[in-house]
């Protein structure tokens, strides 16, 4: 009987010390950070989206560029391959990532620019309409990212601070990287007049 009390106290106290050490809040905070991925990557593929109605659109008008169209949809392409298992949100991964999404921004507004040379496509109705979604995305996409390193940060902290981070170790829960700005952002373009 002696033995049956040590168990019953022994798994008590498991639970005690399981339940103050944080354990619960970081699963929640991980799932939180799981949940946020998966809304950056909805904006994503809302973006993703929108392209081919884009490069539709201004396909019908024959003169334009081919090779600015050829370089979206290869970037579309390198963008939707590049997929990142939630539990695996290293820098690197993120990185990886942000990389091919920042090629497929950069196709983009190389199309945007190129577009300029084109009253008729700039005047078409489903051009600007689907050009107000692609801008109303970029701003999804700001917003969502910002969410998500936010969420990130809050994770982080509580899984390297005292004495949390030992109960991290134990149970394998690992840093999560962030989106960062990209290289030359923190340059200001230079205008000439």
């Amino acid at each position: 009987m002696n033995r049956n009390i040590l168990i019953f106290v022994g798994i008590i106290a498991m639970v005690v010390l399981f339940g103050g050490c944080g354990y619960n809040s970081m699963v929640k905070l991980d799932e939180k950070v799981n949940s946020q991925w998966a809304q950056v990557e909805n904006v994503y593929q809302r973006r993703s989206d929108l392209i081919p109605n884009l490069v539709n659109t201004v396909k019908g008008y024959a003169n334009f560029e081919k090779d600015v169209l050829t370089s979206v949809t290869e970037a579309r392409s390198k963008a939707t391959s590049v997929n990142i298992d939630p539990s695996k949100l290293t820098p690197e991964s993120i990185q990886q990532f942000q990389a091919a999404q920042g090629q497929l921004t950069s196709a983009l507004s190389k199309l945007l620019v190129v577009v300029e040379k084109y009253p008729d496509l700039k005047a078409n109705q489903n051009f600007l309409e689907l050009q107000a979604q692609l801008e109303g995305t970029e701003n999804r996409i700001a917003v969502e990212r910002n969410s998500f390193n936010k969420v990130t940060q809050e994770y982080n902290s509580k899984i390297r601070s005292f004495p949390n981070n030992i109960t991290a170790g134990i149970f394998g829960f690992a840093k999560k990287g962030y989106f960062e700005a990209e290289k030359g952002a923190e340059k200001a373009p230079e205008v000439k007049f």
